[in-house]
């Protein structure tokens, strides 16, 4: 029997990418994007879903793409030249911090605007 109600986030299809994105180099997948790298500047990835870098986030980045305004952007160093949730666009702010002290982050949407926080995993 199949559900009538749309699918959640969760649900989408992943794609895992095993390889870190140099400059130029662009991901367009429709579902959640897993990436085992870096993202480094001038490299762009896009989903529907949910993105998750395990490693450095310095490109752009826009999850939610179909305007999913629950996809979430994580990434164990956060700081991406440009940040996008569904319609929100943003820069995270330049606060001097080095980028490998800071403990891994999440971009979520939050009262119709785009928040940063320190990765809190689910229970």
């Amino acid at each position: 029997m199949r559900n009538s109600w749309p699918a959640s986030i969760s649900d989408k299809p992943t794609m895992l990418y095993e390889k870190s994105l140099r400059s130029g180099q662009n991901i367009d997948f429709d579902g959640n994007v897993v990436i085992l790298g870096d993202v480094n500047p001038g490299a762009e990835v896009v989903a529907t879903g949910h993105i998750l870098v395990m490693g450095s986030l310095r490109g752009l980045v826009h999850a939610g793409a179909a305007g999913e305004e629950g996809a979430t952007v994580t990434a164990l160093h956060f700081a991406p030249t440009q940040l996008r949730i569904a319609s929100h666009i943003t820069r995270p702010p330049e606060d001097g911090a080095p980028v490998d002290d800071k403990p891994a982050e999440t971009a979520r949407i939050k009262d119709d605007e785009v928040v940063i926080e320190k990765y809190q995993a689910p229970r």
